[in-house]
């Protein structure tokens, strides 16, 4: 039962469905939502009149965790009035759509007061329901409000998957849960009555807590899972109750698994029906996965397209602007991550050719498939990721103080937090542009940062075009230089230099790099500062340099650094 972060939800809906729409969130107003579910499970105490509820969350206050605007906050063990009122001041904070307390909680007072106070909707869940079953049942409600009237090719998959997930609890009279190879869950059953904590987490997330997946590790479950082609059973322990697991596989290719929480291990004859539906999960998984690919290769497309110049309807999939273009790379390797290599820098690279080749289609293949997974698996559940002339660019969004997934600041936190395992990644960013006809040109100035960063002329792990914007200029400038037919004394120097095993062109760049400082320039030459003067006098017997004229200190600098110096 492997996968997931119980907050933030971020926008996540059932099994992955889309948004009829990549900027406004679908939602519903509370009272219509819990109206929905019907049974008396959900009721509202206060209706604040908020923003209408798209997502469901689970509540972290110990981490800080509290969903964000839209969100229906699950307060799960919040039982004290103090406590309640402490997670409605912070889901104010955040806008979120309403909070859900138990009964006991959701009637007192102190509570009903605190959430007029702080303008957050009030719900109360009955004593006798269970956390899980109602998130299986919101999450049914807000993902049909999600899908609309559009029509999704993987709906039918979908649901045939959710059908399965009940067949198998009909078999072991259990919870079940479907999931892929990462430990993200596909669809789940609707019998959720007896399952574990760690089973909410799992639903509300779409992913096994970490420290299930650790616990589950450590205990030798996901070896055997990546081995095995028949359904076993893992005894409880930990804090967990006993499961049955079962490998999915076509072939010899593991494709996921299907859990299911039960209390005893299940008989024979059962654990053979399980592994005869794990058969037909994997058609439907392999049917699922050519969909996806099918649906990213013309979303990468289209980002391609755009990027291109090609700005036609690009306003009804955009999200809202201002955008930047940004170039990702290092995060993958065949050895581990793979990215640019450091190099020493050539003429050819510091007169603002091509730095590199573009990169092995298979490796840009694969440096994508890396950031679009860390990509979702923080959030951002339609990344707009393409390969364009061989590198993997992303298309994000660029609001000061906007920290939400698919932006700017948010994926700063995300490259760091990849540079911090790998630390190869790297984000190169192009500017911030308001018209979608400008996205090109961000995307060719992410190119030269990253074109900059690979002969090491700029560092960090994440950069802008804005704060690499003296070595863009310079590499601009350098561009036009040809430096096979120099013009003025820098080519009679470098002949001089070859013939007579001299340093005079280093010595020159020294000196105009620290202008009046002779002992700084001698210390970047490893020499005394009076060798450093005595080169400067000699060099005068070779040409006849002007350092007194300001533009013949620029071209001499522009000249030096084409050449390398």
């Amino acid at each position: 039962m492997p996968s997931a972060r119980s907050a933030p939800a971020s926008r996540r809906s059932r099994a992955g469905a889309t948004r009829t729409s990549s900027t406004t969130p679908v939602g519903l107003p509370v009272a219509q939502l819990v109206g929905a579910l019907g049974g008396g499970l959900l009721t509202v105490v206060v209706d604040a009149g908020g923003p209408p509820v798209d997502d469901v969350t689970l509540a972290e206050p110990a981490s800080g965790v509290f969903g964000q605007a839209g969100d229906l906050l699950l307060g799960v063990g919040v039982e004290r009035p103090a406590e309640a009122t402490a997670l409605l001041e912070a889901a104010a904070a955040v806008d979120t759509g309403a909070v859900v307390l138990r009964r006991a909680a959701a009637r007192h007072q102190q509570v009903k007061t605190a959430a007029a106070r702080f303008g957050v909707s009030l719900v109360e869940l009955a004593d006798h329901a269970s956390w899980a079953h109602v998130v299986w049942l919101l999450r049914g409600v807000l993902d049909r409000a999600a899908s609309g009237p559009a029509v999704r090719a993987e709906g039918p998959v979908l649901d045939e998957l959710f059908a399965l997930a009940d067949a198998c609890a009909a078999l072991v009279d259990a919870p079940i849960t479907i999931e892929d190879t990462q430990s993200r869950v596909l669809a789940y059953s609707s019998t959720q009555d007896v399952a574990d904590p760690a089973r909410v987490s799992t639903i509300v997330g779409r992913r096994v807590p970490d420290e299930v997946i650790a616990n589950l590790r450590g205990r030798g479950v996901f070896r055997r899972l990546a081995r095995s082609d028949e359904p076993f059973f893992v005894p409880a322990g930990r804090g967990l109750r006993a499961r049955v697991v079962v490998p999915v596989r076509a072939g010899t290719e593991w494709l996921g698994s299907i859990w299911a929480v039960v209390d005893d291990e299940p008989a024979e004859h059962v654990m053979g029906s399980l592994a005869q539906t794990a058969s037909v999960v994997a058609l439907h998984l392999l049917r699922m996965r050519s969909q996806a690919d099918l649906a990213r290769r013309v979303s990468a497309d289209r980002l391609r397209a755009l990027l291109s110049g090609d700005t036609l309807e690009a306003e009804s999939w955009l999200p809202a602007a201002p955008w930047r273009v940004v170039v990702l790379s290092g995060a993958h390797r065949d050895d581990g991550p793979i990215g640019p290599r450091p190099r020493a820098a050539t003429a050819r690279d510091s007169g603002g050719a091509p730095a590199r080749e573009a990169a092995a289609p298979r490796d840009a293949d694969r440096e994508l498939d890396v950031w679009e997974s860390v990509a979702r698996r923080r959030s951002w559940r339609q990344p707009l990721l393409a390969i364009f002339d061989g590198v993997a660019l992303a298309l994000v969004r660029d609001v000061p103080g906007d920290g939400s997934p698919g932006t700017w600041e948010w994926l700063l936190g995300v490259v760091e937090e990849v540079a911090g395992a790998t630390p190869s990644a790297t984000a190169s960013a192009g500017g911030r542009v308001s018209r979608a006809v400008d996205l090109d040109r961000s995307r060719r100035e992410a190119t030269e940062v990253q074109r900059l960063r690979d002969i090491g002329r700029v560092t960090g792990t994440t950069t802008t075009v804005e704060e690499a914007w003296a070595a863009v200029t310079n590499a601009r400038a350098l561009g036009g230089i040809w430096t096979e037919e120099l013009l003025g004394p820098v080519a009679t120097i470098r002949d001089h230099d070859e013939s007579h095993q001299t340093a005079y062109l280093e010595t020159v760049a020294a000196w105009l790099d620290h202008p009046g400082d002779p002992r700084e320039a001698a210390a970047r030459l490893h020499v005394h500062p009076n060798t450093l003067r005595y080169r400067m006098q000699r060099l005068s017997d070779v040409v006849d340099l002007d350092l007194h004229d300001p533009e013949t200190r620029l071209a001499l600098r522009l000249q030096l650094r084409a050449l390398g110096h």
